[in-house]
């Protein structure tokens, strides 16, 4: 049977390497990594749990977190919180993101392949069930845009984007043609198809608000003056 996979988290390389050595002594695979930009690079799907710090840089192990658990490939993925920050309320706000621990620093070794099993064991049973009984949620992912079309919600970058339904509708559509050229009469008929009079323009205007709502990911909304709207790849 394979090994378990871990992913350590934390911008503090030294104590990636202890934790790493220890876990792996215990028969674990380990990997590290020392940003969530650099972590979220990897293949985050093929871990079995995520040890994650808070306070690094510019995505924090908050926003991270909350970014797998928008994604439906990784949000069944355990995560552990380790952090210096000891207060209750970001216990509570790690633990209502959806983490499985919360260790606070300074710990023991001990103490943290403690928990590590602890959580292993009690999600282990859960995946596998999960696994062979529950079907695939219809999730559309670009990147950090994510597109949940069973809850209608928008996710970027780890936070939830409030979309009016021609909108939401309207980014579907483009995404679920990515790579190609939808022209206004495609649009129209699919998204306004039960409207007695639309124009041009109101096309026009949804896409002016989308790319300004889904930051980052507006760009990749692209348009081919006499020709129509698109979704590069």
């Amino acid at each position: 049977m394979a090994a378990e996979r871990i992913l350590i988290v934390d911008d503090e390389e030294t104590l990636c390497e202890v934790l790493k050595l220890n876990l792996e002594n215990e028969g674990y695979d380990v990997d590290t990594a020392l940003s969530a930009e650099d972590a979220l690079m990897l293949d985050i799907k093929q871990y079995s749990l995520i040890l994650l710090d808070i306070m690094m840089g510019e995505i924090s192990g908050i926003k991270m977190a909350k970014m797998l658990k928008a994604d439906v490939t990784t949000a069944n993925i355990p995560i552990i919180f380790c952090t210096a920050r000891d207060s209750e309320d970001d216990m509570v706000m790690g633990l209502n993101i959806g983490a499985d621990d919360y260790i606070m620093k300074p710990y023991t070794i001990r103490n943290v392949i403690a928990r590590v099993k602890s959580v292993l064991r009690r999600t282990s049973g859960q995946k596998t069930v999960a696994s062979t009984s529950v079907e695939k949620p219809n999730v559309l992912k670009i990147e950090g845009l994510y597109l949940d079309l069973e809850f209608k919600r928008c996710i970027v970058d780890g936070d939830e984007v409030k979309l009016a339904r021609k909108e939401f509708e309207l980014l579907a559509y483009l995404i679920l043609h990515r790579g190609k050229i939808c022209s206004r009469e495609q649009i129209l008929s699919r998204i306004w198809s039960n409207e007695v009079v639309v124009l041009d323009r109101t096309i026009d205007v949804n896409i002016t608000r989308l790319r300004s709502k889904i930051g980052p990911y507006g760009s990749y909304i692209v348009t081919r003056s006499g020709f129509g709207y698109g979704f590069r790849d």
